[in-house]
């Protein structure tokens, strides 16, 4: 085979084991993203943690599992208005020796009011979080990033995050106990440096046929304004 003239990370994270957390492990995790999320500093004052979570599968990268969560709760975002909802978001990850116990539980938590519930032409609700930087060879660089989140359009039954094309990592969907399988983790590298322009992950949803049936992009990509022409 040829020398690689853009060597970069791909398919660095070990595929789920165990698919969706349940049972005394999910409480378990629940406990931690908790109390992360008791230190959110611009959370709205009397805002709850929901009882009900959702999890999903995790991904084992770095020599830690990751676990992302999120849940659905209200705030009052504005002094004297009415509840409005927001998504409770974060992950929890840990150490998994062989053989032993889980061990250095650690959770980060976020909010945001953008949910989908309020857009309903997203087609995949998506959320991620840089965990680690790889470094290649003269300043190159990638930021390793915990990608997950739902389908919202249906006959999706796999996920593919790409950079420039090329497939960096994949991941089938997953259900939890009785509910229909839509949720995915994916760790990819992100934000790709120094090997010309720069690289963005994009994720795209896939049909057991291999047909593409959504794309996301981690960024907000601005439309080019186009000037209104005058009449003649």
């Amino acid at each position: 085979m040829p020398i690689d003239n853009r060597p970069f990370p791909r398919f660095v994270a070990d595929a789920s084991r165990h698919g969706i957390p349940h049972g005394r492990f999910a409480e378990r995790l629940a406990t931690a993203f908790r109390a992360a999320c008791e230190e959110i500093e611009d959370l709205p004052e009397g805002t709850e943690v929901p009882d009900e979570l959702t999890w999903f599968p995790e991904r084992s990268w770095s020599g830690r599992v990751w676990v992302p969560v999120s849940g659905d709760g209200e705030a009052i975002l504005e002094e004297g208005g009415e509840p409005e909802p927001i998504e409770l978001y974060g992950f929890v990850s840990f150490v998994q020796p062989e053989g032993g116990d889980p061990t250095d539980f650690r959770a980060s938590a976020d909010f945001t009011d953008v949910v989908a519930a309020d857009n309903p032409d997203w087609s995949i609700d998506i959320s991620d979080e840089v965990i680690g930087t790889w470094h290649g060879e003269q300043g190159r660089e990638a930021s390793m990033t915990l990608v997950w989140g739902r389908s919202l359009v249906r006959d999706a039954f796999a996920v593919t995050a790409e950079l420039e094309g090329v497939t960096v990592d994949q991941d089938p969907l997953f259900g939890g106990q009785g509910s229909k399988a839509d949720r995915f983790t994916l760790i990819a590298p992100d934000a790709l440096k120094n090997y010309g322009d720069d690289a963005y992950l994009e994720v795209k949803l896939w049909t057991s046929r291999g047909r593409e049936v959504a794309r996301e992009s981690l960024y907000e990509i601005e439309e080019p304004e186009v000037p209104e022409q005058e009449a003649p």
